[in-house]
């Protein structure tokens, strides 16, 4: 399918590795040009290069994204090199295990800055270029659930408030026509999600009955299928679709696990 993105200029936060990476990946080849925006300048430079040498286009733009004066030098330059954005996606995050009983209010804020501050800080920023293109906001969320490593506090919070953004900007954007979803990741195997396995005793037992609690297929969802479906919504073939939160899962969240 054809998804009219040729020449799309869109960010995308954390772009180089995990899900940000097939996002990257997929939106290059549906002819759009990925900008990826993160702080490690080698990983950055590294997927540029290898979208290029597949054949497709991508730029990128280096910042430290919990610093608000990084964000907008890296959108100015975005705006300076190609004189638009169509769309952002707001993908980087990590959970970082910050907790209640274990925690402190400073880890908590900084947990809220690292996973849920930019994604305000960069649709803020872009906002004025949607506005001129009727452009297109995807969030990336993630469902939150006990990780036997002392709580998720700081990510729960995020998550809940990259849903609320989500329905609250797609409110407040309905004048502009700009569009503003978010697809939910519950079981993804990502470079995190395998750094997280390897914490336990025993990782390959634990995947498996994560996995085997996955309704369709009882396998881990793929980067590429979140990925495709992050560049459905932001073209023009989802042009009716706003507020929604979406879950690519297998039916993890919503379905019977007994199944």
């Amino acid at each position: 399918m054809d998804l009219h993105l040729k020449n799309k200029i869109i960010i995308v936060t954390g772009g180089s590795k995990g899900i940000g990476w097939g996002i990257v990946q997929s939106l290059a080849a549906e002819g759009a040009t990925p900008i990826i925006i993160g702080r490690k300048k080698e990983d950055v430079l590294s997927a540029v290069q290898k979208i290029k040498e597949s054949g497709g286009n991508a730029s990128f733009a280096i910042a430290e994204l919990t610093d608000p004066e990084q964000c907008k030098s890296a959108v100015s330059s975005v705006v300076e090199e190609f004189g638009c954005i169509d769309g952002l996606v707001n993908n980087a995050g990590v959970n970082d295990g910050v907790g209640l009983e274990k925690g402190n209010y400073s880890d908590f804020i900084r947990s809220i800055e690292r996973n849920v501050g930019h994604y305000y800080t960069m649709a803020h920023l872009v906002l004025p270029y949607l506005k001129e293109v009727k452009g297109a906001i995807v969030n990336i969320g993630s469902k939150t659930s006990v990780t036997g490593q002392g709580g998720t506090s700081g990510y729960a919070a995020a998550n809940g408030g990259r849903n609320a953004l989500t329905r609250e900007w797609a409110v407040e954007l309905l004048p502009y026509s700009i569009r503003v979803n978010a697809v939910i990741v519950a079981e993804c195997f990502t470079p995190l999600y395998d750094r997280w396995i390897k914490t336990f005793n025993n990782p390959e037992d634990k995947l498996a009955r994560i996995t085997e609690k996955i309704p369709l297929e009882n396998r881990m969802t793929t980067s590429k299928e979140i990925a495709d479906t992050v560049a459905f919504l932001l073209s023009d073939k989802s042009s009716h679709t706003t507020g929604q939160l979406i879950f690519v899962d297998g039916g993890y969240t919503h379905l019977d696990r007994a199944l």
